[in-house]
């Protein structure tokens, strides 16, 4: 099998408004992605468990701050935890006849969480 040649960037008519373009600098991230926080609940490999009806709550100490039902895709986001987090949290995972699956502690200064498990 041929090994495929890729064209060049730029053409012999090269115009110096075409190479401006193109070294123009890429502007840096200053805050963080997620405004609010993220969890994740994912198995061993890194792949998310499928969660319908799922639901978690998240703790300060022992003050309930907010309960949020997780997606089908593994993912529960708490509208009113700000990030990056400034205070520990407590998440506890919960399935849908309100056993508790998981408990783990989320340290300050995140904005995203995955819970391996």
């Amino acid at each position: 099998m041929a090994i495929r040649v890729k064209p060049p960037l730029l053409g012999p008519m090269v115009t110096k408004k075409a190479l401006l373009k193109k070294t123009k600098a890429v502007k840096k991230q200053t805050g963080p992605t997620f405004n609010r926080l993220t969890v994740l609940w994912v198995d061993n490999n890194g792949v998310p468990f499928i969660t319908t009806g799922f639901f978690a709550a998240i703790y300060r100490g022992t003050t309930l701050v907010q309960t949020a039902a997780f997606d089908r895709f593994g993912v529960v986001f708490f509208s009113s935890v700000p990030t990056l987090t400034t205070v520990d949290y407590t998440i506890q995972v919960y399935d849908s006849l309100a056993r508790v699956y998981r408990t783990k502690p989320i340290p300050a200064g995140v904005e995203a969480f995955a819970v391996i498990g």
